[in-house]
């Protein structure tokens, strides 16, 4: 119950954003943040340059103020600081957002003709300040709150010789209204900033989810890929980039996954339908067993036994096969090539003493496994023995193929037998096959693709090839591997014939 509990909790669907959603989300976040820096800095910059230039005009008034109390600008030079601050006043148009004001000891007195923007006279509070940070010699700027708004102001002290009296010229610019152009033009760029994040929302959504269809298409797949038939789906894919390369991947995928779903099924059928026979042999000697009559009894033990020994013999086969898909089926070490074949014709000769054994073997060292290849090799010289023409020599031949990209390490057993029909040379491969002309051999038909797994568990190929004087040469071919101290040895081919004893000459 536990169990049940726990495998429905782990296919019960979590509540969680889709990926096309979490990218999107992403995405929209960068773009937010790189929006709002990118406005900030630019208003924050061009505030400064604002700010920047208007008090280089307020320092402009002071070089003009200058030049009017030298005189420069007129025949003579004030004599008063009234006629100092008129002067001032009326030479020094105010530009816009800009106000100005002339104190004579410490309060306002002279103020332009033309419309102000703001009058600086007017805020008493802010003329207190001007008087208070007023200084008798030197240039004051500062920056303060008043009624018209935040106002950015330059007080300059005037004095002219002889003359008792004390004078301010004060010129103030209204910062609110000078930053107004950088504030429209901020609230423009919102505006634009706006419907790029809608825009880059939008292309987002989309790019996301053609990339991602994939993928989507793939669980779907996977989801309803409940059986072998469901394993036919495949995901489009199109174009170069990694999700159409995972695409075909997982398209790979299934194909692999189908083809072992086949697989498996013709094997099933193929060992239900080799069980069978048998099954159905002990149980119809079974039936018609006489107990009483021991001659009965005894040839119906004698043939469940056989029956039973070959079925044992298909499953030990079938469970060799299985086998064969572990990464850890195969064992390589380095094997001396000669020691290799000559120990197989050893072998190989007991299979049948009555026949001459011929072993043309190779000289060197190379790695694979040897009981695999011993297995799949002897297999074949059964198979020579069961299938060709009595007392008929066989050959048995190890050879090195070098190429300019690679070498092969070839095992091969060539017969004087039939050969084998056209027809059949590729059925002859698969499991549970035999030639109708020897289906009275023993063995259920897995010899031949016990030996093409073990080769290609080396990575290697099993061909079969009419031999030239007739008969059949089936070959054994894997890649060879040389080790570091057989790399630059020199390599031979040595011949080896056994007599019908089966005693090397």
């Amino acid at each position: 119950m536990r169990a049940r509990t726990r495998r429905e909790q782990l296919r019960r669907p979590r509540r969680s954003l889709s990926v096309r959603t979490r990218i999107l989300l992403s995405i929209l976040a960068a773009t937010a943040l790189g929006l709002a820096a990118a406005g900030v800095a630019s208003y924050v910059v061009q505030g400064e340059r604002v700010r920047a230039a208007v008090d280089e005009r307020l320092l402009h008034s002071v070089s003009e103020l200058k030049a009017i109390a030298e005189g420069q600008s007129s025949d003579t030079a004030p004599a008063t600081v009234d006629e100092l601050l008129k002067r001032a006043i009326q030479q020094l148009v105010p530009s816009t957002n800009e106000s100005v004001v002339g104190f004579i000891n410490d309060e306002p007195a002279l103020v332009p003709s033309t419309n102000l923007p703001f009058r600086i006279e007017q805020d008493r509070a802010l003329v207190e300040r001007i008087v208070e940070e007023a200084h008798q010699t030197n240039v004051v700027m500062g920056t303060a709150k008043s009624d018209p708004g935040t106002l950015r102001y330059v007080i300059v002290p005037v004095r002219v010789e002889g003359d008792s009296d004390t004078g301010l010229y004060i010129a103030a610019y209204d910062l609110e209204a000078e930053l107004a152009a950088v504030a429209s033009s901020f609230h423009t760029y919102i505006a634009v900033a706006i419907l790029a994040f809608v825009l880059v929302g939008a292309v987002a959504w989309i790019v996301a989810g053609r990339l991602l269809r994939p993928i989507r298409l793939l669980r779907e797949a996977a989801a309803s890929s409940s059986t072998a038939a469901d394993l036919t789906d495949r995901v489009p894919s199109s174009g170069r980039d990694d999700v159409s390369e995972l695409a075909e991947a997982i398209n790979s995928m299934f194909d692999r996954l189908q083809e072992s779903s086949q697989s498996q099924r013709r094997l099933l059928d193929d060992i239900g339908h080799e069980l069978k026979t048998p099954v159905t042999i002990i149980r119809g000697h079974l039936e018609l067993l006489d107990p009483r009559n021991a001659a009965d009894v005894e040839a119906t033990r004698h043939l469940t036994i056989d029956e039973l020994d070959r079925m044992s013999t298909l499953v030990s086969d079938i469970s060799l096969l299985a086998e064969t898909n572990n990464p850890l089926f195969i064992e390589p070490v380095e094997v001396d090539l000669a020691s290799f074949t000559a120990a197989i014709g050893s072998k190989a000769s007991a299979l049948d003493p009555g026949r001459t054994w011929n072993v043309v073997s190779a000289e060197g060292l190379a790695v694979f496994d040897p009981r695999r290849l011993t297995q799949a090799w002897l297999q074949l010289a059964e198979n020579a023995v069961k299938y060709s023409t009595p007392n008929q020599p066989i050959t048995l031949t190890s050879e090195i193929i070098q190429a300019r990209t690679h070498s092969w390490l070839e095992l091969s057993v060539r017969d004087s037998g039939p050969g084998i029909p056209e027809e059949a040379r590729e059925r002859i491969f698969e499991r549970f096959q035999r030639l109708e002309a020897t289906r009275t051999a023993s063995g259920a038909g897995l010899g031949l693709t016990i030996v093409t797994a073990m080769a290609e568990a080396h990575e290697g190929t099993v061909s079969l090839e009419h031999a030239d004087d007739g008969g059949a040469n089936f070959i054994i071919r894997v890649p060879f591997r040389f080790t570091p101290a057989d790399e630059d040895a020199t390599r031979g081919t040595t011949t080896m014939s056994t007599d019908p004893t089966g005693i090397p000459e």
